[in-house]
């Protein structure tokens, strides 16, 4: 039988156990007010410590190479025919039939039932840096960074549709509701900044059909909501009534904020609750970004070759200004900064839409890699690049717009930064670019990878939830991927 003191349900309808604990609370009110003998005056009362948690006792438990993660998320799956992954078989079979061998039984989204016939690449590609990076016409300013990135040309994932491929890279499973990967981070390592979210989301858009994004895909799940990401607003405010209301001066908000504050600890100490102690840091991160925020998202303090440089004139919610923001934030000490562009969903039209695309993104992921490499933060910041699939090598559309379907089977992403070994290319697609066939990486593996170069062995970073302890990684297999780690 269940011990009643550790039953809720039973807790509330035990009479005795409601006048002990009346009793208790009445004696810690009592303690307090002798202490304090006035709540109100709050005012008086220190500042809380630093809203931001501390991460798990004995982590990092590894070397770190990295401080940060930077997330560079092409949201909507750009192609890797078109990027990183050239294909001069699949040019030369262009608008014939594609080989049974290839497709029998394998997961196809829109194309099930229909003729499929190849679409060779729609764009050139060259060898560039020392390295010989060999990369697409369509991203010319990330060809000045092939000795800098590595490139993963077998990367794999387990679902073809957007949103739940959104949460398979975003937190290790196609299971709703689990902690995304910036929360797992920032509970492991706890927050480098005072003032600041240790997990911040920046969106922006431009392209063929803006999937949209759910909040859930930076949610903390079964961790303490504190850890949970927070989305700046490219418009108006950056955070919802971050500002005080006309009229509430800063000393009047921190006397408030106090007060609530101090009611909370009140509550905490009488009943121990994780998500008491979520609202009290929530509370004060609020008051602190108060001033930080809007100190942070006013881009006119930068001088204009920076501005230029990005290609960006203030915080209009583009691609290149949220480019701009992950900069300041990486300075600031945020842990995990995650963009999103959304718009590479092309079913269609193809070129017209890399070409939209690439000229939205290319220049800005230069400019912030060039940026943090100049002011010394890119060697401790991991920078990642890449969407939640690839696309078919098979022709989608109608008559000269072709386009690419879905694609899980064999994908590009791109590394740089903290512990990466640039000008490296890891991993092999079929002649056709359908299937990874060689150093196949799961999306675990990039999670195991990122996880390392922070400092953290995956395999110990785990939480007891539902009967198993949960981890980023999950319990399948995997591995960190050492051949494009430095040293």
């Amino acid at each position: 039988m269940t011990n009643p003191l550790f039953n809720p349900l039973a807790q509330q309808q035990n009479r005795r156990f409601f006048l002990r604990q009346s009793s208790f609370g009445l004696g810690l009110a009592a303690l307090h007010a002798m202490g304090k003998p006035n709540i109100r005056g709050a005012s008086e009362s220190p500042p809380l410590a630093s809203p931001n948690a501390p991460g798990v006792e004995g982590f990092p438990n590894l070397p770190a190479k990295a401080k940060r993660v930077i997330f560079l998320c092409m949201a909507g799956g750009p192609s890797h025919l078109e990027t990183f992954d050239p294909k001069p078989e699949l040019a030369r079979l262009d608008g014939q039939p594609m080989p049974e061998s290839f497709t029998k039984g394998q997961p196809i989204a829109q194309l099930q039932g229909q003729a499929l016939k190849c679409l060779g690449p729609q764009t050139s590609f060259a060898r560039y840096g020392q390295s010989g990076q060999e990369i697409s016409a369509f991203l010319p300013w990330t060809a000045k960074m092939a000795d800098e990135i590595a490139i993963v040309r077998s990367m794999v994932t387990d679902q073809i549709n957007h949103d739940p491929a959104h949460t398979v890279m975003n937190t290790g499973t196609s299971i709703s509701g689990r902690p995304s990967m910036g929360a797992w981070v920032n509970y492991g390592l706890g927050s480098l900044s005072e003032d600041l979210p240790g997990f911040v989301v920046l969106t922006s858009q431009g392209g063929r059909n803006p999937q949209p994004i759910g909040a859930r895909q930076w949610h903390s799940g079964f961790l303490p909501g504190r850890f949970q990401g927070v989305e700046f607003q490219s418009s108006g405010d950056p955070v919802h009534y971050v500002r005080n209301p006309t009229g509430i001066s800063r000393a009047r908000q921190r006397d408030l904020v106090d007060t609530v504050q101090q009611l909370n600890q009140l509550q905490e100490q009488r009943q121990w609750d994780p998500e008491i102690q979520t609202r009290i840091n929530a509370y004060e991160m609020a008051f602190r970004m108060q001033a930080s925020v809007p100190e942070l998202m006013d881009l006119s303090r930068e001088p204009q070759h920076v501005l230029d440089m990005y290609g960006t004139q203030g915080s209009d919610g583009s691609y290149a200004a949220n480019c701009l923001l992950a900069r300041r934030l990486a300075e600031r000490g945020v842990r995990f900064i995650h963009l999103y562009h959304r718009g590479w969903d092309h079913h269609g039209d193809l070129t017209s839409y890399m070409k939209t695309c690439c000229g939205l993104t290319d220049k800005p992921t230069w400019a912030l890699l060039t940026d943090l490499k100049q002011r010394g933060l890119l060697e401790d910041t991991l920078v990642i690049w890449g969407g939640e699939f690839g696309r078919t090598p098979m022709f989608q559309g109608k008559g000269k717009q072709p386009g690419r379907d879905h694609h899980i089977k064999g994908f590009s992403m791109w590394l740089c930064g903290g512990g990466i070994q640039g000008g490296v290319c890891h991993g092999q697609t079929d002649p056709l670019g359908y299937h990874a066939v060689e150093n196949v990486v799961h999306v675990r593996d990039l999670h195991a990878t990122m996880l390392h170069l922070l400092g953290i062995d995956h395999q110990r970073l785990s939480v007891p939830f539902q009967g198993l302890d949960a981890r980023l990684t999950g319990v399948e297999k995997a591995h960190p991927i050492g051949a494009i780690m430095r040293g």
